[in-house]
């Protein structure tokens, strides 16, 4: 099941939390089937674990970069990571 997929942890910065952003992406990966984790930063940053096909991936990243209305995304961090197939579903996490 690995191969196909693609793992990114992403690091978005800017007006992150308080905005709904969280939920903003938890809908959007599930309407994706993107699984994997969200969860605050004590920095104010947010951080996400996704797994999912490179297209979907890319749609996701996308829309982590728009955020939802409220939030102002500065920059996304985007790390490529070895995907391992370990997430059924797609959540928020907490520290």
């Amino acid at each position: 099941m690995g191969s196909d997929l693609v793992r990114v942890r992403v690091f978005a910065s800017g007006r992150v939390q308080g905005v709904a952003y969280r939920f903003f992406a938890e809908k959007s990966a599930r309407a994706l089937g993107i699984t994997g984790w969200i969860r605050n930063l004590p920095d104010g940053r947010v951080e996400v674990l996704a797994e999912g096909r490179g297209e979907d991936i890319e749609r996701f990243l996308d829309r982590l970069r728009e955020g939802p209305r409220l939030a102002r995304v500065d920059s996304l961090d985007v790390r490529r990571e070895a995907s391992t197939g370990e997430f059924h579903d797609f959540r928020g996490a907490f520290l």
